[in-house]
């Protein structure tokens, strides 16, 4: 009972805050004469209703509820392929019995009477657009007043829940209209141009792998990949190289943000170290180093990744719309140009409420997903199960595009899909030639938007979470440690950490050393 009685006292005092204290004696604003006009227009013209289209007019617009009203009825007549004209609209208001409600035939018969022409009803609907725009951010403003003031609430989520709002408005209102095909073409005739002039294949992100960079050209603007493996495969570990190798490319490196829902940002920190220092991760994770090992992973590790432009953020079950307001604030603030998920079926579609049909829920969110990359301009590779029918075949193993776990959307969202495939894992000791496939990569190209389709063949140990193209001779972190020779005495334990004075950012749950899923072989004593 007292739990009801605080509930209610809450929301009494919430609805008591009231914009009209803050802004007393001034109306919201509004345009009702226009919206008298667009209404009288579409009853004129027979067209005008379809010119409003690219102004995204919808019912709620409208400032005056009968204008509500009979726009939601137009609405429902233009679906019907009923022509609209007063009688018409008269007859459909008296059919959904809402015409004594917007004033009887003669206010509708009024509506025309205030048209004079209808040839700049587009701008008559964006100035009512805009207005009702206004009202809108004066009421999420309001909103987010009330919230703030409210101890109970967490500020983040308050955060969150205000760039959701904000986002909503962009979304569902302001919508890019038509380009004429001069202006595409002069914007692709200079793009084709700039290709033409450069020296080097690769227009979008850097992989860091020859032949995987000859196919894709790089990770291109706007598109959705999907990197799909099994359970234990090497899907992070191939991912954090993807990120490691974009932020420390040496010509050209791109901001990258990750996002872990599977493992903490202090597991994906000691996986990068491995990778840069050429140190076993079963000696980091355990801090079982010798005093060369402490001063290469100083030098060759934390040295370099010290200022890249990597963030992480490893928040447990982040639902879509978390994720799009943090993508958005690390592309504006950090001008990030690469964005991967860790992985896709671990996110939720909604604010975390249960129920609904998982796959509807997957659906949702690649369509997001492949959404936000447009409007950022930016790559995103979301990380994706795999279904257990690659295991149960008794062909190959080689995984298809219909093995993608839960949704066929993922597989109609993505601009590319790769699979990961490693002999090794499913006991294959040697392939066709007799050579041993220990090592040995595949990495599938099934998808590919705008480009071919291929297999790109890697070598990957895993002992230090690192991948090298096949032809590359220079494997020297492929004994785990190599032959490397401390230089000069070791750094002091306090000396500073990856993520102080520089750019490598974690953000997330609090960073706690922990188990890493991916299983290899040790070679090397300890």
């Amino acid at each position: 009972m007292e739990l009801t009685n605080l509930n209610r006292d809450k929301k009494r005092r919430k609805s008591s805050i009231d914009l009209s204290t803050m802004v007393y004696g001034k109306l919201p604003p509004q345009a009702k004469e226009l919206e008298e006009a667009v209404l009288g227009a579409i009853m004129l013209e027979k067209a005008a209703f379809d010119s409003l289209v690219d102004t995204n007019l919808k019912p709620e617009c409208f400032y005056v509820e009968a204008h509500q009203v009979i726009f939601t009825a137009m609405q429902d007549m233009q679906q019907r392929g009923i022509p609209i004209d007063i009688l018409t609209v008269v007859e459909e208001l008296k059919r959904k019995d809402k015409l004594d409600e917007v004033g009887g035939p003669y206010y509708v018969t009024k509506l025309t009477n205030t048209v004079v022409s209808t040839a700049h009803i587009d701008a008559h609907a964006r100035i009512i657009l805009q207005k009702f725009i206004q009202r809108e951010l004066i009421r999420i403003s309001g909103e987010i007043i009330g919230d703030a003031y409210e101890d109970s609430t967490d500020v983040f989520d308050l955060l969150d829940d205000s760039e959701t709002k904000m986002f909503n408005i962009t979304n569902n209102y302001l919508k890019k209209n038509f380009e004429d095909i001069g202006n595409v073409l002069a914007k692709t005739i200079n793009r084709i141009d700039d290709l033409r002039t450069r020296t080097e294949d690769i227009s979008g992100v850097p992989s860091g792998f020859s032949h995987l960079d000859k196919i894709t050209y790089g990770w291109q603007p706007t598109d959705l990949i999907i990197l799909a493996a099994r359970p234990a495969v090497g899907k992070t570990a191939f991912a954090l190289n993807l990120a490691r190798n974009a932020a420390l490319h040496p010509t050209k490196p791109v901001g990258v943000g990750f996002f872990s829902l599977e493992m903490s940002a202090s597991q994906l920190v000691q996986r990068i170290l491995s990778a840069e220092s050429e140190i076993m991760l079963e000696k980091i994770s355990r801090g079982k180093l010798e005093e060369y090992e402490y001063q290469q992973l100083h030098a060759k590790g934390i040295k370099k990744l010290e200022t890249a432009p990597l963030y992480i953020d490893d928040t447990a079950a982040l639902n879509i719309f978390e994720f799009r307001a943090k993508a958005r604030r690390l592309v504006n603030k950090h001008q990030v140009g690469l964005i991967i998920i860790d992985y896709l079926q671990l996110m939720s579609g909604s604010d975390g409420s249960k129920g609904g049909n998982r796959e509807q829920e997957i659906s949702t969110i690649s369509r997001n997903l492949k959404a936000l990359a447009k409007e950022l301009s930016v790559p995103i590779i979301a990380l994706s199960q795999l279904s257990r029918a690659v295991e149960t075949r008794k062909e190959s193993k080689m995984p298809q595009l219909s093995d993608l776990r839960e949704s066929g959307a993922i597989e109609q969202d993505a601009d590319m899909v790769m699979f990961i495939y490693r002999p090794e894992y499913y006991e294959i000791g040697a392939n066709e030639m007799g050579e041993s496939t220990k090592g040995e990569t595949h990495i599938r190209i099934a998808k590919h938007r705008n480009g071919s389709l291929d297999t790109v063949k890697l070598r990957a140990n895993l002992a230090i979470q690192r991948f090298h193209d096949w032809e590359d001779d220079g494997m020297g972190g492929m004994m785990g440690g190599g032959n490397w020779k401390p230089v000069g005495p070791a750094p002091s334990p306090n000396s500073g950490g990856a993520n102080e004075g520089g750019k490598f950012f974690v953000q997330g749950s609090k960073m706690n050393s922990g188990n890493f899923d991916e299983g290899f072989e040790s070679d090397a004593p300890f």
